[in-house]
């Protein structure tokens, strides 16, 4: 069993169950090459944490935000529980070093995996809603996930589509909404690609390509923001 003392006395947690705790870290590809180990991966654990995870996102926002909308809820916690965010924190703790990975895993950086290391984050924080109390759980999340990151996404409105905030943009700074524009479609209908050009005030910013009208609106929109901000 890997030492996990060290990451207790940072939590300022003292795990019931440390099984439960050990559970945390133990990926699927480290059983294939240990069958016989008494304790399962952590995947099971990792659902409960996701379910915990949206639920204190749910809550937090609904009482500190009130303002909102539903839609803005749903938005927001999309971009807040992002395998990116999550592996972040992830790191913030050095939840890769207790990591019990195949040898394979190991030589291909997995302890430095953003899935897995997103993956080990919502499996640590089932492990501390199982074996201390949801209020645990809750605090754990706002000190290590929301922290800046939060208030930074409602801020600069980070929860919004390219598309939404390019108009929002635009809309407050030219009291005009950009105009996107199909310039080139190829291939044939079941695999065509799009080509979309955006116009701020008659002049041409990001050009964005996608395997629909959508999704290269969206990158062009993208681009442009990068331009304009």
């Amino acid at each position: 069993m890997k030492n996990l003392n060290q990451l207790e006395i940072k939590l300022n947690l003292a795990f019931k169950d440390k099984k439960i705790l050990e559970n945390v870290f133990i990926h699927r590809s480290y059983l294939n090459e240990h069958k016989k180990f008494y304790l399962p991966s952590n995947e099971k654990l990792e659902f409960l944490g996701d379910s915990v995870l949206s639920l204190v996102t749910s809550v937090y926002l609904y009482k500190n935000y009130p303002r909102f909308k539903e839609g803005d809820y749903t938005e927001i916690k999309a971009a807040i529980v992002r395998t990116e965010s999550l592996a972040d924190s992830a790191k913030t703790l050095d939840l890769g070093e207790y990591l019990y990975l195949s040898r394979g895993q190991d030589r291909e950086s997995g302890r430095k995996n953003k899935n897995i290391l997103a993956d080990c984050f919502e499996a640590l924080i089932g492990a501390i809603f199982i074996d201390q109390s949801f209020e645990t759980s809750y605090a754990f999340v706002l000190k290590y996930l929301f922290s800046d990151k939060l208030a930074k996404i409602i801020t600069n409105k980070l929860y919004l589509s390219p598309k939404s905030r390019l108009q929002e943009y635009t809309q407050s700074k030219f009291k005009i909404t950009p105009t996107y524009r199909v310039i080139e479609e190829v291939g044939p209908e079941h695999d065509r690609i799009f080509k979309v050009e955006v116009l701020v005030k008659e002049k041409k910013y990001g050009v964005g390509e996608g395997k629909s009208k959508k999704e290269a609106e969206e990158k062009a929109a993208k681009l442009t923001l990068e331009k304009l901000l």
